[in-house]
């Protein structure tokens, strides 16, 4: 891959994208950023030979569906040619608000009702396109990723089957565990970080908050996400602490050993804002556990970051511990669904990815490196200048 800007070289073919999972809104914000850049390079372009059959259109969706038959059996079809372009799918598979009719009731679609119309799409493409890239913002069966005892390595067999039918690159964001792809080693599997995206967010939304290892702490609510908090500290330079999970490894209860105690490594957190960095927020019960130990170490401000707002357990539980004021703030990306009600509360903030990944395509689709936008460092460094001058 060139290591050329993708402004100053012609794309590697006419740009297509299909979006499957109902991200329509993500979607839309991308298709429209890629357009309004497009058609400005081309207004400032020197040279006649930059101009490409399609780079100027007015979309770069690509209309499809996927219905089912009344035994909830599906297809794929594709109502637009996809021949010879540059194909980027981008898949919510996390998405728990579509219902598909099925023996006469409804029935909600699931992640693996999600990959299956996935493979349903790159199969209806029959081998037409010139290069198929998927975006897997939330990584399917991320989370079933190692093998423990007798278990299904479930994320490592669904990368393989993509890339067996024909896929190029995967791209996810904050994997859970970047090193399950390990099991296509040859392929390209690129994980983007949302670090500097979620730094200027938060720290735009609280204008008070000081930036030093006095005033702020990065917390890990467990040992699995120590390495994602050890980033954000460094990059702020600031202190960071963990929590872990001391168990009873004699016992078996409901299927796990019991927790004895929750215990926290790292230096006094009293009179200081806390930022709990995670990859995903479901039920809320770690990132509460996490919040009411730090509440009693009294703590100033308590900012919960997850990349994946899934809130597969409702509202009503992070409804009661906002009012209890065991933590101030939630951030999320639109990386995944995320229900109106959520978005309407006080304590939620968005977190907009979607400039971001419309700069991944393009700059993929002119065939050139991404090593500069993956580097999140100079960008939040000088964030960070700006702030204290």
């Amino acid at each position: 891959m060139s290591s050329r800007k993708f402004n100053e070289s012609m794309p590697l073919a006419p740009l297509k994208i299909i979006t499957i999972g109902n991200c329509a809104e993500i979607s839309g914000k991308i298709d429209k950023l890629i357009v309004k850049r497009r058609k400005s390079a081309l207004l400032n372009a020197e040279k006649p030979a930059f101009k490409m059959s399609g780079y100027d259109a007015d979309t770069y969706l690509v209309p499809f569906e996927c219905p089912r038959f009344g035994t909830g059996e599906g297809k794929a079809v594709i109502n637009k040619s996809i021949r010879g372009t540059d194909l980027f799918i981008i898949a919510d598979i996390v998405n728990y608000s579509l219902t598909y009719t099925m023996r006469g009731f409804k029935s909600y679609m699931s992640p693996d009702d999600y990959f299956m119309d996935l493979k349903r799409v790159i199969m209806a493409c029959s081998g037409q396109a010139r290069r198929i890239t998927v975006i897997m913002p939330y990584l399917y069966e991320g989370r079933q990723h190692i093998r423990v005892v007798n278990e299904s390595l479930d994320c490592a067999q669904a990368l393989q089957e993509l890339i067996a039918m024909g896929v190029e690159t995967i791209i996810t964001f904050d994997a859970h565990d970047n090193r399950v792809q390990n099991a296509i080693p040859i392929h390209g599997f690129d994980n983007f970080f949302t670090s500097y995206q979620f730094i200027s967010t938060f720290l735009k939304n609280n204008s008070d908050m000081i930036v030093d290892k006095d005033h702020l702490m990065i917390v890990s609510p467990d040992e699995g996400g120590m390495r994602r908090a050890v980033y954000y500290a460094n990059l702020l330079e600031v202190g960071m602490g963990m929590f872990y999970k001391r168990r009873d490894y004699s016992k078996f209860i409901n299927g796990e050993h019991p927790v004895v105690s929750f215990e926290f490594l790292g230096n006094t957190a009293a009179d200081k804002d806390v930022i709990i960095v995670d990859d995903m927020i479901a039920s809320g019960h770690t990132a509460f556990e996490t919040a009411k130990e730090l509440r009693k170490m009294n703590v100033r401000k308590i900012i919960i970051c997850a990349t994946f707002g899934l809130f597969s357990g409702g509202i009503g539980e992070i409804d009661k511990a906002y009012e209890q004021h065991i933590f101030d703030q939630i951030y999320t990306t639109n990386l995944c669904y995320c229900p109106e009600e959520v978005k309407n509360r006080e304590y939620y903030h968005s977190v907009d990815l979607s400039s971001y990944i419309a700069l991944i395509i393009d700059t993929l689709n002119h065939d050139t490196s991404v090593n500069d936008i993956m580097d999140a460092t100079t960008r939040i460094q000088k964030l960070l200048a700006k702030r204290k001058q």
